[in-house]
């Protein structure tokens, strides 16, 4: 199983002391590992904005080889340069960095004035650095659908591996999201226009289903919550910043880890642990047009 942990869920607008210390972090991450996770992934909203991030991730690294078999990172990239060696020295080995567009103009305005340079700069550290990466792509239609054939092009030069992510009912928004939709059929046949792709055996335990892009070392992962229900294959739970751990990312049930983890219950914590397992859902409720929960992709990570 593996569990990811949301380090900035909306911080801003939180009180300090409803927010998980870095050592509660670590020590929720050790009785992860005690019962059987083997994968811990860091993420957001964008996890380097919290101070302490990297030294979070040394004490988690820790458990590499005694139960934790991999620790990753997903993030913006926009504080990733000054961060690679410390990623490097506490065990993360991969990151997936989320990229919509490489249009600077477009970035700007689905960012909300963010700068893609800086990401493109944290991108080639941590390449340099020696990290797989793999870029995160969220297709929108009428917005950077023309784009992603170019976007695989790029990640093949590069040596990255793109997943093609539909957009997800998640969170009130401003504008109808029937309106974005692109579906990751129309992807599919797209890219193949350009590129053979292979079928694939690799797993991640995620919602991906992966292809060999013939001819290069890239592998290019589809999650189509929408027109292909990816729920089958999914073994995730995601604790939030704030400690609630949701056994789905398309569900608003959830479990308030906090009150165990600073109680004088030694027992709590494994009783709301074991609470968690059996109320993991089978599949998610995502129907396009409607939101299938008040919450944020930020507050617990995709």
């Amino acid at each position: 199983m593996r569990c990811r942990y949301c380090m900035a869920e909306k911080m801003e607008f939180l009180p300090r002391n409803e927010v998980l210390r870095l050592e509660e972090i670590a020590e929720l991450a050790r009785q992860f590992v005690a019962r059987g996770v083997t994968r811990i992934r860091l993420t957001g909203g964008e996890p380097l904005v919290r101070r302490g991030a990297v030294d979070l991730a040394h004490e988690i690294g820790a458990l590499l080889g005694h139960g934790l078999e991999e620790l990753t990172l997903t993030t913006n990239g926009t504080h990733l340069a000054k961060h690679t060696d410390g990623l490097w020295d506490a065990g993360v080995r991969r990151i997936n960095v989320s990229l919509d567009t490489r249009d600077p103009d477009k970035f700007s305005h689905i960012t909300r004035l963010g700068n893609v340079q800086n990401v493109l700069e944290g991108i080639h550290a941590a390449q340099d650095r020696g990290f797989s990466i793999k870029i995160n792509m969220v297709t929108l239609k009428s917005i950077n659908d023309h784009e992603i054939v170019d976007m695989l092009g790029w990640c093949v030069a590069q040596g990255f591996d793109l997943s093609l992510i539909e957009t997800m009912p998640l969170g009130e928004i401003d504008e109808d999201r029937t309106d974005r939709f692109y579906p990751l059929t129309a992807a599919r046949d797209r890219i193949e226009e350009d590129f053979t792709l292979l079928p694939s055996t690799h797993r991640t335990g995620g919602p991906a289903r992966y292809w060999e892009v013939k001819g290069s070392n890239t592998r290019l992962g589809l999650i189509s919550p929408l027109s292909n229900n990816f729920c089958a294959s999914c073994n995730r739970v995601r604790v939030s910043a704030s400690g609630k751990l949701y056994m789905c990312l398309g569900d608003d049930d959830h479990l308030d880890l906090r009150g165990a983890l600073r109680g004088n219950d030694p027992d709590a914590l494994e009783q709301l642990l074991n609470t968690a397992m059996g109320r993991k859902p089978e599949r998610h409720g995502f129907e396009l047009g409607q939101t299938a929960t008040h919450r944020h992709m930020n507050v617990t990570g995709g």
